[in-house]
């Protein structure tokens, strides 16, 4: 793959971020009361932040080894 240093980098940089980042908000939401019912059954709002958590983290992911494969040749 071609792309020039500085890019690499970029990306690399975006998807360490996104991999710092998501896990404290997903301890967050855990622990908010909106997460569980009166029953401890998710609710809506924990299954949308876990699907948004879940998500942003591949994507990142994705861009990290991107920019590594970038930037090794």
């Amino acid at each position: 793959m071609s792309l020039p240093t500085p890019l690499a980098l970029v990306l690399i940089l975006a998807g360490v971020w996104t991999l710092i980042v998501w896990p404290p908000f997903l301890r967050r939401i855990l622990k908010d009361p909106r997460a569980r019912d009166g029953k401890g059954a998710p609710t809506r709002f924990l299954t949308v932040h876990l699907m948004l958590i879940s998500t942003s983290m591949i994507l990142g992911l994705a861009t990290a080894i991107i920019g590594v494969r970038a930037l090794a040749g």
